[in-house]
């Protein structure tokens, strides 16, 4: 898969750090050109300087060919200029736009070529949550502007969902079991696999669908 970054800071070499280990095709457009010089031939992955807010740039840096664009400067308006950019101009599949500042968040959607947004202070709100809560449905995770989440629950022991098969549980069509954490081990979650208390599901959830598996997971 051919990944595209839009900052070439402490996150974006993070980022490509990790997909590169994993195989990925990536690259970094970066706007400061001493970054650019002192990390060009050092790291496994290509550097393309320039403004990525630039169409010019972005076409160098053969936009047009990523399957994932990830907007990860230190400027919100920039992720979103480079979000719409690459959604608009250039036709990229999946954008994934980093937010700095919690209060711009609401700007992170699809009119703005955003598919996945990511803000730091969110998901730390909601690991502390799921670290605390038992019992209770907690958001990990948007996705497609609002219109579908990831959710989390920690079945307690009066949870109408302990002991029963996940095939047996009922649950809506807009809706789908996508992990099980036992034991700090990942269980695929298959149709015969039976739940216990304790265990951590996680769940794909649409738009209306959040309240149907709340009663079939808590109590």
């Amino acid at each position: 898969m051919k990944v595209s970054i839009a900052g070439g800071g402490v996150v974006g070499r993070s980022i490509a750090r990790d997909l590169s280990r994993n195989g990925h095709e990536v690259l970094i457009v970066e706007v400061d050109d001493a970054v650019v010089s002192r990390q060009a031939g050092q790291t496994g992955w290509r550097w393309v300087p320039g403004d990525a807010c630039e169409v010019s740039v972005l076409s160098q840096a053969e936009f047009d060919s990523a399957d994932v664009v990830v907007a990860c400067t230190g400027d919100d308006e920039d992720n979103l200029v480079v979000s719409l950019l690459s959604k608009q101009e250039f036709a990229v599949p999946r954008v994934i736009a980093r937010v700095n500042h919690p209060k711009n968040i609401w700007l992170f959607n699809e009119t703005w070529g955003v598919d996945v947004a990511v803000s730091t202070p969110h998901l730390m709100t909601a690991l502390v949550e799921e670290a605390l809560s038992v019992g209770t449905l907690v958001p990990l995770m948007s996705l497609a502007d609002g219109r579908a989440g990831l959710v989390e629950v920690t079945l307690d022991a009066t949870s109408p969902a302990v002991e029963r098969a996940i095939a047996d549980l009922g649950m809506p069509r807009d809706s789908s079991v996508v992990a099980v954490v036992r034991s700090r081990r990942v269980v695929v979650p298959r149709g015969d696999i039976v739940l216990a208390a304790g265990d951590e599901v996680i769940v794909l959830v649409a738009e209306g669908a959040e309240d149907a598996v709340k009663s079939i997971l808590t109590s």
